[in-house]
C-alpha cells in the first residue's frame, strides 16, 4: 500500500474527531464566539511561524536540488499567507501586535511544534515530511467538507475559502508525493518512525481545535 494511504488510513478515527469538533461546527454554523477565533489566530500564526522554520531546516538537510526547493517554495507560500491573515482576520478582529506579545504560547502550540522540532533533530527528512504532512492534509480535507456548505459568518466563510484553491490543493499534493517518495527510499524501521510522525501530528491537530475552543492556558487553567 502507498504510505500516505496507509497513514491516512491508520488516523482515520482522530482525523473524524477533528472534523466533528465543536470549533468546526460552531465555524461552520457561524455561531463560533470570535473571542475564540482570535485566539486560534494568534495561537496559529505562533505555529506557522515555526511550521515555516522547521521547513527552512527541512531544506538544509535536503541534498537533492528538487527537494531543497520544494521546501523553500513552501516557505514561500506560508509567508504571503501568514501576510494575508495579518491584512485581512487580525485587521477585521482588530487584532494588535501588542496583543499578540502578550498572548503567551499554549500549550498545545508549544508542544506540537516541539513534537515537529524532535523530528528535525533526527535529520531524517523522512520523518520530518511525515510529522508536517497532517496539517497540510487535514485542512484541506476540512475545506472541502465546510466550503459544501459554508458558513452564514461572512469572516469564517472567507478562512473556508482559503483552504479551498487550486494553488492549495496542490501543494498538499506535492507534500504527498513527497511523502511517498521518501518513504520509498527508507528501511522498514524508519517507515515506522514516520507513520508514528504522523499519527501524532494527527493527535495535535485535534487537540489544537480544542486548545483554541478552551483558549488553553498553562497549569489546565482557561481563559
Amino acid at each position: 500500500m502507498i504510505f500516505t494511504e496507509e497513514v491516512r488510513k491508520s488516523a482515520e478515527r482522530i482525523w473524524r474527531k477533528s472534523k466533528e469538533h465543536a470549533f468546526i461546527s460552531e465555524l461552520k454554523a457561524g455561531t463560533l464566539p470570535p473571542e475564540i477565533f482570535r485566539f486560534y489566530l494568534i495561537q496559529d500564526r505562533y505555529y506557522l511561524e515555526q511550521f515555516s522554520k522547521i521547513h527552512l531546516k527541512a531544506a538544509d538537510i535536503a541534498v537533492e536540488k528538487e527537494l531543497k526547493t520544494i521546501f523553500l517554495t513552501a516557505v514561500e507560500s506560508l509567508e504571503a499567507a501568514e501576510i494575508s491573515v495579518r491584512n485581512t482576520f487580525f485587521k477585521e478582529l482588530e487584532v494588535t501586535d501588542e496583543q499578540i506579545s502578550q498572548t503567551p504560547i499554549a500549550p498545545t502550540a508549544y508542544h506540537y511544534t516541539s513534537h515537529m522540532y524532535r523530528e528535525v533533530e533526527s535529520k531524517s527528512l523522512a520523518r520530518i515530511v511525515a510529522a508536517l504532512l497532517p496539517c497540510y492534509w487535514l485542512y484541506q480535507e476540512i475545506g472541502d467538507e465546510l466550503i459544501k456548505s459554508g458558513s452564514p459568518n461572512p469572516l469564517y466563510q472567507r478562512w473556508i475559502e482559503t483552504y479551498n484553491s487550486d494553488g492549495y490543493r496542490e501543494s498538499v499534493l506535492t507534500q504527498k508525493r513527497l511523502t511517498d517518495y521518501l518513504a520509498e527510499q527508507v528501511s522498514k524501521e524508519e517507515r515506522v518512525l514516520m507513520k508514528q510522525a504522523f499519527i501524532i501530528s494527527s493527535y495535535e491537530e485535534l487537540s489544537f481545535w480544542e486548545m483554541a475552543y478552551t483558549k488553553q492556558q498553562w497549569g489546565g487553567k482557561h481563559a
